[in-house]
């Protein structure tokens, strides 16, 4: 069956307008793999006192050699740095990004249950979601919880990370 035979095909935005969302996108993807090693690796730190590697791969479930690749970009971005034998450690800037997704996360699954979201689905699915959301929607999840404001730091995007 071919898609006109589905019904009328929509019109499609202009290219440039396309092309604007989907590049939107592969950054949003990008970033995403950065900013959950950066927040596990806070997380870590903050309940272990450090983020080993091999703890960082498990926990993400990809591979040794995947976890180091990440973790090394992590370093030349200036968001970790490493010590031999000692594991991981965030950065001023590390940390500052660790704060802000962490943030956006808590808003996210506090408005999901708002709506009446089951706080296990809430949890999960606010993995996916904390990394694409904008700031207008941040602040719309944000006012459906009572006293919930975005913190300063949750309204700044992310970073844009180099390639």
């Amino acid at each position: 069956m071919s898609y006109t035979a589905l019904g009328a095909q929509p019109k499609l935005p202009h290219e440039h307008i396309q092309a604007q969302r989907f590049s939107k996108t592969r950054a949003a993807q990008s970033r995403a793999v950065l900013e959950d090693y950066v927040e596990l690796i806070g997380d870590l730190l903050g309940a272990e006192g450090e983020a080993r590697i091999t703890d960082v791969a498990s926990r993400l479930g990809v591979s040794h050699p995947t976890a180091i690749k990440t973790i090394s970009r992590l370093k030349r971005e200036g968001f970790a740095s490493g010590r031999p034998y000692r594991g991981v450690f965030l950065t001023d800037e590390g940390r500052k990004l660790a704060k802000r997704v962490k943030a956006r996360h808590r808003i996210i699954v506090d408005g999901l249950i708002a709506l009446g979201v089951p706080k296990e689905t809430a949890e999960a699915d606010a993995e996916g979601i904390e990394h694409h959301v904008s700031v207008k929607t941040l602040e719309a999840f944000a006012r459906l919880v009572p006293n919930t404001k975005p913190p300063k730091t949750a309204r700044m995007p992310s970073l844009a990370f180099r390639k």
